[in-house]
């Protein structure tokens, strides 16, 4: 029987980039959600309050005496917080398991023990997260103001609210960071998917609960900060242009949401450890 020279080869494929190995954990992880039923039908539920608004945009343009339906910035603002609830949603279904089912299947052993850096993994799944949030919040809402636009079939509205498309992205972006860091850094912290959601859940009503105690003795928003959501919906309202619901000053609460994210990445930094090896 023939023995093939197995000696040494120059390599014939094609070398990836440095850098990029991120983008085929988030492929893969976007890939595995969107085959999932179960997402697909909280995605269109999702979407289901922009067809409520689509509908009151045509409404309010279409009849002059519906003019209590006309779209103003604070729809933009009201609309971003309904979603909320659909963050909350696809953040336990979809952020639980990302770092959890690795660390109980031990893949943390071989993604790590590969060229790969750590910031790699970490930024491949919340990329993962990432986009799931922005298709139930940035998405629908920019959308929405350009559906406004298409209704009314000038710039008029537009032109008056320049602000809406940077105070929409902003708050986008702040709604989803904070959501998608909080996950991540708790599915770092367990092997179990399900105690990871739970976890996540009890952290949201909890400080909402305990904010509401402190309001109900104090009859003051004063301490709004001991809530996350709370939080966030003060440093909306300021970018929204709206007149802030809390007493809090919104510095403070912007504070405490730069906070959040800081601690949740270096959780990650912490828990986020495998073989790695230099090249």
């Amino acid at each position: 029987m023939p023995i093939h020279d197995q000696s040494y080869r120059h390599f014939a494929g094609d070398k990836t980039a440095p850098g990029r190995a991120w983008l085929v954990i988030a492929k893969a992880g976007l890939l595995g959600i969107v085959r999932k039923r179960v997402w697909l039908v909280l995605l269109i539920a999702a979407w289901v309050p922009f067809v409520v608004r689509v509908v009151q945009f045509y409404v309010a343009i279409n009849f002059p005496q519906a003019s209590v339906l006309a779209p103003t910035p604070e729809t933009f603002r009201d609309f971003l917080e309904q979603q909320g609830f659909f963050v909350f949603v696809n953040t336990v279904y979809v952020g639980a398991g990302l770092i959890a089912s690795d660390r109980r299947a031990n893949a943390l052993q071989i993604y790590l023990s590969k060229p790969l850096m750590r910031a790699e993994y970490i930024a491949g799944k919340a990329a993962i997260l990432f986009s799931v949030l922005m298709m139930v919040t940035w998405v629908p809402a920019i959308m929405l103001l350009l559906i406004q636009m298409l209704l009314a079939g000038n710039f008029q509205f537009l032109r008056q609210n320049l602000f809406l498309f940077p105070a929409i992205t902003v708050a986008a972006l702040l709604q989803v960071l904070v959501a998608a860091f909080t996950m991540l850094a708790l599915s770092s912290l367990s092997k179990s998917s399900r105690y990871v959601s739970i976890l996540y859940t009890g952290i949201i009503f909890f400080t909402g609960a305990i904010y509401g105690v402190f309001y109900a003795i104090t009859g003051t928003s004063s301490v709004s900060w001991i809530s996350p959501t709370a939080s966030l919906s003060q440093v909306v309202d300021v970018i929204f242009r709206v007149t802030p619901r809390y007493v809090t000053p919104w510095q403070v609460s912007l504070i405490v949401i730069v906070a959040l994210i800081v601690v949740s990445i270096s959780v990650l930094e912490r828990r986020v450890r495998g073989v790695e090896v230099v090249t």
